[in-house]
């Protein structure tokens, strides 16, 4: 094989592997799904391996795009290495962001690995703890970006709204805990909005529930729905191919939708806070700026 890889394809084969959606990495690299199927059959090509397979809705990697996975990223991150070495206007230094472990599993893999690729400089300090330890971080300067589920922040308009996904009703699609006559529920804390909808929503359809799981850690309340302990309630975006959504034939009521907010101190004004704030906006933005701008 003596054909040179493309540096923008494999920007592209990275975004579907940790997407696992050629529609959603098509949207990430600004590209058409079309355009998206050509790259990777003319990667697959190029390297004569097939790289994905279909897996039900998601396209799963292959083995050989495995490998190929750990060379695409370490590629990418050189060539911006590269390119930032030899630029006078480089960005570096620190950007403090925090954000619920919620988000956490989601942002970690694909929106910050891409601005490492990008922004090789810059170091990211991470702090994830509930929405209103954030907010009051932010606040008082000790952070300077925060992602936040905007309801857990009890002052009103806050942010901006940046993503907004219906919540929905969740447990494992290997049991039947959902059917019990009394729901054991694993919610958040009292203070926890998604709580609030969750049990609020119960009462007014007089369905039974108890709150068996109590954590302020979304990686709790999804072991007890996976081990089929409980059921519990995540954004769309969260859901799993083992998990089970449940609605009206299951007689659990509608939720309302989840809306994500970023936050901003008043002293995180440079160029740096700058990069990372619009690339946090640009990958999860889905209400094309409609949320409110006043703690930014």
């Amino acid at each position: 094989m003596n054909a040179l890889l493309d540096l923008d394809q494999l920007r592209t084969f990275i975004a579907i592997a940790e997407t696992g959606s050629f529609t959603r990495a098509a949207s990430q690299v600004n590209k058409t799904q079309s355009a998206v199927s050509m790259q990777m059959r003319r990667l697959e090509e190029r390297i004569g391996q097939t790289i994905f397979v279909r897996d039900g809705r998601q396209s799963r990697v292959t083995d050989a795009g495995v490998r190929l996975l750990d060379y695409a990223r370490r590629m990418l991150s050189l060539n911006a290495e590269t390119i930032a070495a030899f630029s006078a206007d480089a960005m570096s230094g620190t950007v403090r962001l925090g954000l619920p472990d919620d988000y956490a599993p989601r942002l970690l893999p694909t929106v910050l690995a891409s601005f490492a690729t990008t922004h090789p400089n810059i170091e990211i300090e991470m702090t994830c703890e509930q929405s209103s330890c954030i907010h009051r971080r932010v606040e008082d300067g000790r952070l300077d970006i925060g992602i936040v589920t905007h309801g857990d922040c009890t002052k009103g308009n806050i942010g901006r709204i940046i993503r907004s996904e219906p919540l929905l009703w969740v447990s494992s699609a290997h049991h039947s805990v959902h059917c019990q006559s009394t729901i054991p529920l694993a919610l958040g804390t009292p203070n926890c909005s998604w709580r609030h909808s969750a049990t609020e929503s119960l009462v007014r359809s007089g369905k039974q529930y108890r709150v068996a799981y109590v954590s302020s850690s979304a990686a709790a309340h999804t072991g007890a729905v996976m081990a089929g302990l409980a059921v519990s309630v995540l954004p769309e975006s969260a859901l799993t191919s083992d998990m089970r959504v449940l609605g009206d034939r299951e007689g659990f009521p509608e939720l309302p939708h989840c809306d994500i907010a970023l936050l901003r101190s008043k002293t995180a004004q440079d160029r740096i806070h700058n990069a990372l704030a619009a690339h946090i906006v640009n990958a999860l933005d889905n209400v094309s700026g409609s949320g409110s701008l006043a703690a930014e």
